[in-house]
């Protein structure tokens, strides 16, 4: 017999008071009946109406949003961008929050993942519990930090440029978005006709005045004539292979870090805040403290950011390996990197070029893994390679704070970790810890 299918509770209200935050960008409530809600667009501390927008009957939470805010938080304030609350645009999480707020609330993330998948308190980890902002981001009340140098707006029926609704399909419409970088909104994205296209993926380079447009058409949709209001290459995602291809101009952007300029082809990754690559370069470069002859790994390398800095400053009798997955991304790394002598970078997964390398023994390793961070098989080769000092940069706390405990279980400890504030209005936030081998702090 066919089990009746659970009753969706989607629209159901429930009065709650908000507990502390979580990871995601929502804050943790409980209904009268011991139901938990992650709950956006609230803070810790307030009484609200808690609008269900996901869950069944009998799930083990449901998804919520904030429609009446009945006892509001010292820390809240009037979203600036009018596009944000409930039921609107996905992009930003904490718009409602001041940013010395959105900071504390991230930092409260990273000390819960850091405590319950490491078993690390912040004191263990060489934490100081803040969370830093970039350069020029601390700006007066009801000013926004214009960071955002990649926007990927979706395109709805009617051909109109706009940003997708929180874990949802539909689009939201939009006419400026507030956290776009200048090189960004000067193109003038939302005012054009985007009919027969799927996306618009745009990227403003730092450092240069490089501009690129990725188009994505529906199935068999023709590619609209671009026009924008400054000068732009302009590639398309091609519809059976999902490559990335040319149309007019070039097909990378020029970006500036740490005193290079580096290569980046279309789709490749390169950190979205203007002053994310420097801060992180420089707070890996201070806890690494590169000696000259050292031999260094650069891992996730992408088009070979830290594995420059390295060269830099390790010499010509030093060495660089840089392992990469992505194709376009290493081709653009070895580009970059054609000063250097003494710098190699492989193609592969981390896990299964490593090893082939025949390397046994290291100085420096860093490593930039994507959000699911390095697990614990890739953890595990690192730790026998016995480096000196190993840096971490994660994007994501929660797989910062799992790797952590698996290096932790090869006899490394945590030296120090920074954290930076490198997506400011929303739930992200980048960590920079170093290793060290546990003995060297006995």
């Amino acid at each position: 017999m066919q089990a009746e299918p659970k009753k969706s509770l989607a629209g159901q209200e429930y009065e709650v008071e908000v507990g502390p935050v979580a990871h995601g960008g929502h804050c943790v409530a409980r209904t009268d009946d011991g139901q938990v809600l992650f709950v956006r667009h609230t803070l810790p501390g307030e009484r609200v109406v808690a609008r269900v927008t996901e869950g069944e009957e009998g799930a083990r939470f449901l998804r919520a949003d904030a429609v009446e805010v009945l006892t509001a938080s010292k820390d809240r304030v009037e979203a600036p961008c009018p596009y944000a609350g409930p039921g609107r645009c996905g992009g930003c999480d904490w718009q409602h929050a001041k940013p010395g707020a959105q900071r504390r609330l991230k930092g409260e993330v990273i000390a819960e993942q850091l405590q319950r998948l490491a078993g690390l308190t912040p004191e263990e980890a060489g934490w100081d519990g803040t969370v830093m902002p970039a350069e020029g981001d601390k700006l007066p009340p009801g000013e926004v930090p214009q960071w955002r140098t990649r926007v990927q707006y979706a395109v709805d029926a009617d051909g109109n440029a706009g940003l997708r609704h929180h874990r949802s399909h539909e689009v939201e419409p939009i006419e400026h978005c507030m956290i776009a970088a200048p090189g960004v909104s000067e193109l003038g994205i939302e005012e054009r006709d985007w009919s027969g296209m799927e996306s618009v993926d745009v990227i403003a380079a730092t450092g240069s005045q490089d501009r690129m447009v990725i188009l994505e058409p529906r199935p068999g949709a023709r590619l609209p004539l671009v026009e924008l209001d400054k000068p732009v290459s302009v590639m398309r995602v091609e519809e059976h292979d999902g490559g990335i291809h040319r149309v007019h101009g070039r097909a990378f952007v020029r970006e500036r870090a740490d005193g290079r300029t580096h290569r980046v082809g279309s789709g490749g990754f390169w950190q979205v805040h203007p002053m994310a690559a420097d801060t992180l370069t420089k707070a890996v470069m201070q806890g690494l403290l590169p000696r000259k002859g050292d031999m260094a790994l650069d891992l996730y390398c992408g088009v070979g950011l830290f594995a420059g800095a390295l060269a830099d400053r390790i010499g010509d009798k030093g060495a660089v390996l840089g392992i990469e997955s992505g194709k376009r991304a290493v081709e653009d790394a070895r580009h970059n990197l054609a000063a250097f002598d003494r710098v190699r970078i492989e193609q592969g997964k981390v896990e299964a070029v490593l090893p082939r390398t025949g390397i046994t023994e290291v100085d420096l390793i860093v490593l930039d893994p994507p959000r699911a961070g390095a697990g614990r098989k890739t953890v595990e080769q690192l730790v026998k390679l016995g480096a000196r000092k190993i840096a971490y940069v994660a994007c994501d706390p929660a797989a910062l704070a799992r790797d952590l405990g698996y290096f932790r279980d090869g006899g490394y400890r945590v030296r120090t970790l920074r954290a930076f504030d490198l997506f400011p209005m929303t739930h992200h936030v980048e960590c920079v810890a170093i290793l060290e081998p546990a003995a060297k702090g006995v």
